[in-house]
């Protein structure tokens, strides 16, 4: 259901996310990542903060599960962004930083801690990795795309049952396009493992 949305709707959501200025939440992000970083943007959609990544010096793969918006993504950042879910993720302590802007809250919450575990074992010790879901508590479906939304409370639980990661920093932001009023819960976590084998 949510990926026919964006394979159908992939240049409109294209033009309405792809010039938001996410510097602020950048800023959150990168503070905790050395120079020349590596940077998976995990669902990417039009590939705003991939190439943003990119253009700061950091080496950035990523992903996202419509191949309609990966195609515009492709195109937009030059880098070759792959087609694939999170079901799909099987990197091993891969990245410095992980990046999961507004992508998570379409994962059924069921199967949520299950690809959290996967994105958490793909970073490397030390690694950080940022995440946002609209604010909220429970599953909806509204015009097509399905949502799991979380509060600091949901989404500390949430974090919480995966081993090996700290909460640095949990906060509330408002929707950066300016004709949405919606909240977000974003939080960024540090992998505190010190190796695969601890």
């Amino acid at each position: 259901m949510t990926l026919k949305y964006y394979q159908d709707n992939a240049q409109a959501f294209f033009d309405g996310t792809v010039n938001v200025d996410m510097s602020t939440l950048y800023k959150t992000f990168t503070r905790h990542l050395a120079p020349g970083a590596r940077v998976l943007d995990a669902g990417c959609g039009s590939g705003r903060d991939a190439k943003a990544f990119l253009e700061m010096g950091y080496q950035v793969e990523a992903f996202d599960a419509s191949s309609a918006m990966v195609e515009l993504a492709r195109e937009h950042t030059g880098l070759p962004v792959q087609l694939m879910t999170f079901a799909d993720v099987d990197w091993k302590e891969e990245f410095d930083g992980i990046w999961c802007c507004a992508s998570l809250l379409h994962v059924p919450a069921v199967e949520l801690p299950r690809v959290m575990r996967r994105l958490a074992d793909a970073l490397k010790p030390g690694g950080v990795w940022y995440v946002s879901f609209k604010y909220g508590d429970g599953e909806r479906e509204v015009d097509g795309r399905r949502f799991t939304d979380m509060d600091e409370v949901g989404l500390r639980t949430l974090l919480g049952k995966i081993a090996g990661i700290d909460v640095i920093e949990l906060w509330m932001t408002k929707d950066k396009r300016p004709e949405r009023d919606e909240s977000w819960v974003n939080g960024v976590v540090a992998n505190y493992r010190t190796s695969s084998s601890t």
